[in-house]
């Protein structure tokens, strides 16, 4: 598998009320196209940072995040805004649903933004929404559906458009044990039938173990993780 993420010795701080305050340093980093990875850590160990980095939303205050070969640093906020949009797939701990539209309309939404009609997506959400085992909830408001199903749908929105990666904060942080293990599986599957690369940042162990690799973010840097 060739190369899509690298990281190198990137570091991130931040401004704090009497210091900075150091998140990620020296950090290195290579992802796999295709790869699925699981990367664990302590609260405020850096992962949403690392995963910010990663699509895009902040930049380094050290180092080079390559993908592909580009440095994203060196894009220009449009170029950004369409790399989000058209390369990657965001899935958070908390949905960020539009609790006005369907389900339907909510997975429909990144391509409306991207230009599509309404008319032409549809059918194609509706699929996704079938994928994800919700045919009978797709014209459901949001705030009728479960916690497991709203998460499914947030899914479903982020691989609309077959993103070559998804990243996924906390995909099952908000879900009990059975309903979290169910996401972290059909992540697993769209991850090996659509050949995206997967990137999850989690406390849940047991997620990140069903992964290809895992690892361990502690103390600014990055660790092999094995799972028993």
């Amino acid at each position: 598998m060739a190369d899509l993420y690298t990281f190198n010795r990137v570091s991130k701080t931040f401004a704090g009320p009497a210091e900075e305050l150091s998140i990620l340093t020296g950090l290195d980093l290579v992802v796999k196209e295709g790869e699925a990875l699981g990367i664990v850590g302590a609260s405020g160990s850096g992962k949403s940072t690392l995963l910010h980095l990663m699509g895009a939303l902040d930049t380094p205050s050290e180092g080079v995040v390559e993908f592909d070969g580009r440095d994203l640093a060196m894009m220009n906020e449009t170029e950004k805004a369409a790399f989000r949009n058209q390369t990657l797939g965001f899935v958070f701990q908390f949905h960020h649903l539009l609790p006005e539209f369907s389900a339907v309309e909510n997975v429909a939404m990144p391509a409306l933004i991207s230009g599509k009609r309404l008319k032409d997506v549809l059918p194609e959400a509706r699929e996704m929404l079938a994928r994800v085992g919700l045919s009978e909830r797709a014209d459901a408001k949001i705030a009728t559906l479960s916690g497991g199903e709203r998460q499914r749908v947030a899914i479903a929105r982020a691989v609309l458009g077959k993103p070559r990666v998804l990243l996924a904060d906390e995909p099952t942080g908000n879900l009990d044990e059975h309903t979290g293990a169910r996401i972290g599986a059909l992540l697993r599957e769209l991850n090996r039938e659509m050949g995206m690369t997967m990137v999850i940042v989690t406390h849940n162990l047991e997620l990140a173990a069903m992964m290809d690799r895992g690892l361990e973010l502690r103390a600014g840097a990055l660790y092999e993780k094995h799972f028993a």
